[in-house]
């Protein structure tokens, strides 16, 4: 009687157990957008990372937006490099863009990452999205899903001086390098569309949409979840 006590006991601590692990990856679901996928055939550990709404800086956004927390990114992409049980990353895509330092920042994180990593444009991926969608090791993007480059913009009171304007070609020198060296376009062919004057008609700049930017050389090739998980399996595996 006495044994079987004990194996209801170690049963229900092992439920409890599974209870409060379960809350806490979806409370870090929830909160960050972050979750482990490891129930696959070959049981590799992919971490999830979802960057959605706006790509929040070094000032709080409203309450009310969606943001993706960069002080919240980087850290996970840290501690991501250095656990070995982890096998790569998947990056899930559907921004209007935002913070520019945040967004490089997190960007230059992602492409240093010595795991396999794949990423994934649903929806959106506009203006500083742009560097996230390409920072992988192979991107993809749905066939209803957009990419926007156009020039920096900066709110707040600006100063009407030369050193101004040598700021903004300095920053926009940072987002296009970046683009041309990780995707298939060559920067004077990302700057062209990021000056375009013909597509919008009360801004600069160029969306493209499923397949445009993959004929553009930008994003890697057409897919949804299922091809890219497909494609991070594979390359998980070719390191293995």
């Amino acid at each position: 009687m006495g044994d079987k006590r004990a194996l209801e006991a170690d049963s229900n601590d092992k439920k409890k157990q599974e209870r409060e692990l379960e809350q806490k990856e979806n409370e870090k679901l929830e909160e960050y957008g972050q979750l482990t996928l490891e129930n696959n055939q070959g049981r590799r550990k992919i971490q999830l990372l979802s960057i959605i709404g706006e790509v929040e800086g070094h000032e709080n956004l409203s309450g009310n937006a969606k943001t993706t927390k960069y002080d919240h990114v980087l850290p996970k992409l840290a501690s991501l490099e250095d656990d070995d049980s982890m096998d790569g990353l998947l990056v899930l895509l559907n921004t209007s863009g935002g913070d520019v330092d945040a967004g490089l920042a997190i960007a230059e994180m992602i492409a240093s990452l010595t795991m396999p990593t794949v990423s994934l444009v649903l929806g959106g991926s506009h203006s500083i999205g742009v560097p996230l969608a390409v920072s992988t090791d192979y991107s993809f993007i749905v066939p209803t899903g957009t990419m926007m480059i156009h020039p920096v913009r900066m709110t707040g009171m600006v100063i009407g001086a030369s050193q101004t304007y040598e700021y903004f070609n300095m920053i926009q020198d940072r987002i296009l390098s970046f683009i041309s060296e990780h995707s298939q376009m060559e920067y004077g062919q990302v700057k062209a569309l990021m000056h375009n004057t013909k597509m919008l008609t009360r801004d600069l700049g160029t969306v493209l949409v499923g397949a445009q930017a993959v004929q553009e050389g930008l994003i890697d090739e057409v897919g949804g979840i299922r091809e890219a998980l497909q494609k991070l399996y594979r390359l998980i595996d070719s390191e293995a």
